[in-house]
């Protein structure tokens, strides 16, 4: 069995001496595995960082075996990411999050997103804006989308500023008003037609952490005995921090 692809290094453990076994999420092999010979030494260390991107030739005997990695890197962005906190913390949390995708099942929208919120984590707001629809992204991938194009009770496609909790579902200014005190606020860069370079506000951000997160928690991380990642968190302080606001609770 061979392969050749490209992909993202989501994280890397020591395998025995000097060997190594790297996790990539890959254009059209989904999460996959394999081991890299010399892949714990210093010479391949500057390549196996989570963030950059490679070349990989997958090589077994079965398809269902471990399988060996030839990689070649193509774009080194983790020497970048490693020079501000809100990056470190958000490709940690990215790879997390990527890994909630069933192993070898391709998954190419989502990989295409990685890579251009991969690409774009030079502004800390910026970079929070890319991780919400990343968020987003994740839950409607693994079958619990959010439905914010029209209200859920009224079914109008304009003034859309609450989301349901209950149902996850858009609802309108007039629709929501009885019960504001109730609903999530939609953030203006994720409601349609709103979605322009810096049309959002720092609350903004801490309204769309708090909705991804409420939906993140309730259908996908409990149901697996887990919790946010703690590089959320760190994501979400080092963001605040820099803009002078208080982090989500």
């Amino acid at each position: 069995m061979e392969w050749t692809d490209e992909g993202i290094v989501l994280g890397v453990r020591r395998h025995g001496e000097s060997s190594a076994i790297v996790e990539l999420l890959t254009r059209a092999h989904g999460r996959h595995l394999g081991l890299v010979r010399g892949g714990a030494g210093s010479r391949m260390r500057p390549l196996l960082q989570p963030g950059n991107s490679v070349s990989a030739v997958w090589r077994a005997r079965l398809d269902e075996h471990l399988g060996m990695y030839a990689l070649e890197g193509t774009r080194l962005r983790a020497a970048t990411l490693l020079g501000s906190s809100h990056a470190v913390y958000g490709v940690t949390h990215l790879a997390a999050l990527a890994r909630l995708l069933p192993e070898r099942d391709p998954h190419e929208d989502i990989y295409w997103m990685l890579q251009g919120t991969l690409d774009d984590f030079e502004d800390a707001g910026v970079a929070a804006v890319h991780l919400i629809h990343f968020e987003l992204a994740m839950l409607a991938e693994l079958g619990f989308g959010l439905a914010l194009d029209n209200c859920a009770v009224t079914g109008e496609t304009t003034d859309l500023i609450y989301v349901s909790p209950k149902s996850g579902g858009a609802v309108s200014r007039a629709a929501g008003e009885p019960w504001r005190d109730r609903l999530l606020p939609l953030p203006a860069f994720l409601r349609e037609g709103e979605g322009g370079a810096n049309s959002w506000s720092d609350q903004d951000l801490l309204d769309g952490f708090r909705l991804t997160g409420l939906f993140l928690l309730r259908h996908v991380l409990e149901p697996r005995g887990q919790g946010h990642s703690d590089a959320r968190d760190g994501f979400i302080n080092a963001v605040t921090r820099r803009r002078g606001r208080s982090a989500v609770p």
